[in-house]
């Protein structure tokens, strides 16, 4: 639903192929190797880290490859990882480039240069992607959503729209362009005719795609703003339905619910969404209302403790719902 997952998706599979194509599956029941000590191995390491480190990427990116999986101590494995991350982006082998990464985040994930180099190469490898969409099939609609979309980031909004209802006319049943243009239309004004522009949209977003969460949720977000609290509640029960990892969803429930004075019955989507996002405070105070208003003051005093903790922290304050919209 968003790039991270595409992302998560990606990766997960780099990671499976890098294992499938791992030296160490395919060396059971052979012949030891009298240059395999680890006395040689080390020195291979060195080596490759020597090449690497020269610019030698082709020469030296199978050896880096296999200590990734294998390098125990913790600042070789740093070694290791970038230059087996910089050397696959180098000569443009995506898949071992995210293999990498995907080491390194998990081995340090707090660590700046980590998360400056994970940025930096997938933001290259986006672009190198979209060069190649627009060069390898210039006139599919993937190509035109990519240039859709940045229209769109550059808020460039009429012609983002235009662009949407080009595509529409040659793909008319194309999920999410519909949702698309509603988005663009909330987001440009905030009056209420955009708003009636963009339900129908929605509406025929469904028709499409019934099981989009963003569009029942944005839906709903739109009857929130409006004040019709009970269809607000069954899109953003919906939402949170059809993608059980939607906080957004859980959190706007749980408000609405509240806003109509059912306090108890929003206790529970409130709870998930502290609970899947426990860093904004937001969650923790809309939460401590709930508690307070069913009698619950020590679950109320906690949260609100809570609430206070995150804000500190994150510099947010709680804001009106913390939330953002897919």
């Amino acid at each position: 639903m968003c790039g991270l997952r595409r992302f998560r998706n990606l990766a997960s599979a780099a990671l499976l192929l890098a294992l499938a194509e791992s030296p160490a599956s395919s060396q059971t029941n052979r012949p030891a190797n009298p240059r395999s000590s680890p006395t040689a191995a080390a020195n291979s390491l060195d080596s490759a880290l020597a090449q690497a480190g020269k610019g030698y990427c082709k020469e030296s990116l199978s050896t880096l490859r296999s200590a990734m999986h294998r390098v125990l101590e913790k600042e070789m494995q740093y070694r290791v990882g970038m230059a087996a991350a910089r050397c696959a982006m180098a000569i443009g082998e995506g898949t071992v480039a995210i293999d990498a990464l995907l080491q390194l985040r998990t081995q340090f994930p707090q660590n700046p240069e980590v998360l400056y180099t994970s940025a930096r190469f997938l933001s290259l490898l986006a672009d190198q992607s979209a060069q190649e969409l627009v060069k390898n099939a210039p006139d599919s609609y993937q190509a035109a959503k990519l240039n859709a979309e940045s229209l769109e980031s550059q808020q460039r909004w009429d012609d983002a729209v235009a662009a949407y209802r080009k595509i529409l006319e040659l793909y008319p049943k194309l999920p999410e362009m519909h949702f698309r243009i509603a988005r663009i239309l909330l987001e440009r004004s905030s009056t209420s005719e955009a708003a009636e522009k963009a339900r129908a949209e929605l509406l025929q977003e469904l028709e499409l795609n019934p099981t989009s969460a963003s569009a029942e949720f944005v839906l709903g977000e739109v009857a929130r703003r409006s004040g019709q609290w009970e269809e607000a509640i069954q899109h953003f029960t919906r939402a949170s339905q059809l993608d059980v990892g939607f906080a957004e969803a859980y959190l706007a429930l749980g408000m609405s619910l509240s806003s109509t004075g059912k306090h108890a019955e929003a206790i529970a989507p409130l709870e998930r969404y502290v609970k899947i996002v426990p860093e904004n405070p937001a969650g923790h105070y809309q939460l401590a209302m709930a508690y307070s208003r069913t009698g619950n003051r020590d679950g109320a005093a906690r949260e609100l403790e809570l609430q206070r903790k995150t804000a500190e922290k994150t510099g947010l304050g709680r804001g009106p719902t913390g939330g953002k919209m897919r």
